[in-house]
């Protein structure tokens, strides 16, 4: 129901790999940092990189039980730069 808030998931969704930032975010959708957290919010209920963290999770959970990807190859698909990182960020 919001164009900024609905680019910013379309972005996320399209490269969760990406190293975004919510200033980077921001910037691609046309608002500041402030701005894209408070409507992302208001309109998802939870901040946007939190839902950014739990979208690479479930993407992460689907290649675990279809492919044959190590948890490192994982990791990196998804967006974490090694799997301790990508371990750290699974027990959050």
């Amino acid at each position: 129901r919001d164009r900024h808030v609905g680019r910013a998931l379309a972005l996320l969704h399209e490269k969760p790999a990406e190293p975004w930032t919510l200033d980077a975010l921001g910037r691609s959708v046309g608002l500041s940092r402030s701005a894209l957290h408070e409507r992302f919010v208001h309109f998802i209920a939870q901040p946007p990189m939190q839902y950014l963290t739990q979208w690479r999770m479930q993407l992460a959970a689907k290649l675990l039980r279809e492919s044959q990807m190590t948890v490192a190859a994982i990791a990196l698909e998804v967006g974490y730069d090694s799997e301790a990182a990508f371990s750290r960020a699974f027990k959050r």
